[in-house]
């Protein structure tokens, strides 16, 4: 982050740690001017909601449910959610939500249930480049004024060389639908280094020639002021 200027960041909890945020906390509790944090918690635990408090009373400023798009994710539309929902609407955090695009339709009841809290989808739902169906779906959630969209993992949706232009195409689409104020960026880091470097992941946002379906005003949106709002 030095290194590439970046001051701030939001840490999300990595998935293969589950449940266990203790690192994520020690590092917001050491460096409080530097991270903002996103937790996990088991959304089939009913104690979830309980475990949520613990976890923001400890710093974290969100929760991140991961739903699979086999049954395996079914929980998604399960009677445990409408709690954690209302838990997480109640503690003022946002949601943030790592799922595939076919998932969209289960979460929509319940962004319309809890219509002031912020919702995040990551990496803009795993569209494909090009599914145009899928993307339709994506962008249809944009219907709900609280949601926003990561522009993120442009590297895994591309079937592109960087600067992953057929990926960049596609981010054009989302911003059209949603506005540059509801999108950000993200690294995804440390996923899959041998990808793209961490200065390529930032410099894929922040140069003007990699994406320059954004103006300066919409790329300070993605870079930084979206994150903002969300975690203010």
């Amino acid at each position: 982050m030095h290194d590439a200027k970046i001051r701030r960041t939001v840490l999300i909890q990595v998935i293969h740690y589950k449940w266990d945020n203790r690192y994520l906390v020690d590092v917001l509790r050491r460096y409080p001017d530097k991270f903002a944090g996103v937790c996990r918690v088991n959304p089939e635990d009913p104690a979830s909601p309980d475990h949520l408090r613990e976890w923001t009373s400890q710093g974290c400023r969100g929760v991140r449910l991961s739903p699979a798009a086999d049954t395996s994710g079914n929980w998604i539309r399960g009677p445990l959610m409408q709690p954690l929902w209302q838990r997480c609407s109640e503690l003022k955090v946002p949601m943030t939500l790592l799922l595939p695009v076919s998932r969209l339709r289960d979460v929509a009841p319940l962004i319309e249930r809890f219509p002031e809290m912020p919702v995040v989808i990551d990496h803009m739902a795993d569209c494909p480049v090009d599914d145009s169906a899928s993307l339709a779906q994506l962008l249809a959630m944009a219907r709900y004024p609280k949601l926003f969209v990561k522009i993120s993992h442009m590297w895994s949706l591309s079937r592109q060389r960087y600067p992953y232009a057929d990926a960049a195409a596609m981010v054009g689409k989302v911003r059209d639908a949603f506005g540059a104020k509801r999108l950000m960026w993200g690294t995804d880091w440390p996923i899959k280094p041998e990808l793209a470097s961490y200065d390529e992941r930032v410099a894929l946002y922040e140069q003007p020639k990699n994406l320059p379906i954004l103006n300066a005003e919409e790329r300070e949106d993605v870079l930084y002021r979206t994150a903002e709002r969300v975690w203010p």
